[in-house]
């Protein structure tokens, strides 16, 4: 199930980066592909640092 998440968020980044290459050409505008990119990013890191960590009774 983790690398269906982790498969989703790294194809997800790459479809944000490319979306973010068309605002940097002003195809798109900026200010929608920017926190697109940066939420991507974000989420991806996430998931890949979650750790399962006994918190107790």
């Amino acid at each position: 199930m983790k690398k269906i998440h982790i498969i989703f968020s790294l194809l997800f980044v790459v479809i944000a980066f490319f979306y973010h290459l068309l605002g940097l050409m002003k195809m798109a505008p900026l200010y929608l592909t920017s926190p697109l990119l940066f939420f991507s990013i974000f989420i991806t890191i996430l998931i890949l640092n979650h750790k399962k960590t006994f918190r107790g009774f």
